[in-house]
């Protein structure tokens, strides 16, 4: 099972990465690949209830890596780690198959509560860019794309692309509802006004 996983982790970094190496050099230097072996093996500790061996793992992957993923999260097959520096994926997050995920991303809670679901669900075909953050039992559908540095706190749908701080949505069931164009022209006219209220106010001093 273990050797399963790490081919579809390496076959996941040759996909996903344009410029991976051969398997053998992923396999040697890419530090998500080697945070997602301490994660398998602390995971199998944790399941039968050695905590404090399978926290110990996941300390050493965590020093050695970068990432921080807790024993309890349950992870899927096909996950790709890219970069990875600052990763933290929190005890109670689910990942499901072939996600993608850039370095800075945070799966986090927003409660002090020691039980129940505090960390988000993350679909199938999942990409999270850089510096997102996802907080709270929250479901991210599948195939939906979180853009960098979004601030994430709700549920996403399906075929989704939400982006920015605060989120808002770019497409949702990949049909756009947001249209930049529009949000370019409204920057313009604002700044049109600006230079005529500029205008004015030079005339009068002009006056004066």
């Amino acid at each position: 099972m273990f050797f399963k996983q790490l081919r579809l982790t390496l076959a996941a970094a040759k996909k996903n990465d344009p410029s991976a190496p051969s398997k053998l050099t992923i396999l040697l230097s890419y530090p998500g690949v080697h945070a997602l072996m301490y994660y398998r093996v602390a995971h199998f500790f944790n399941k039968i209830k050695w905590t404090g061996l399978a926290r110990i793992i996941s300390n050493m992957g965590r020093t050695f890596t970068n990432i921080d993923i807790h024993p309890g999260a349950q992870i899927g097959k096909g996950l790709f780690i890219d970069h990875g520096a600052g990763v933290v994926i929190g005890q109670t997050a689910v990942i499901k198959d072939y996600v993608v995920i850039f370095h800075g991303v945070t799966l986090g809670s927003n409660s002090v509560k020691s039980t129940g679901n505090r960390h988000p669900n993350i679909g199938n075909h999942v990409t999270i860019y850089a510096n997102s953050v996802l907080v709270g039992n929250i479901t991210i559908g599948d195939n939906s794309i979180i853009g960098a540095n979004s601030m994430v706190k709700q549920d996403i749908p399906n075929n989704s692309v939400v982006v920015g701080n605060p989120m808002r949505f770019i497409s949702i069931d990949n049909k756009r509802i947001y249209d930049t164009n529009c949000e370019c022209e409204i920057m313009r006219q604002e700044l049109e006004n600006l230079k005529e209220r500029l205008n004015e106010l030079q005339a009068r001093k002009s006056e004066q």
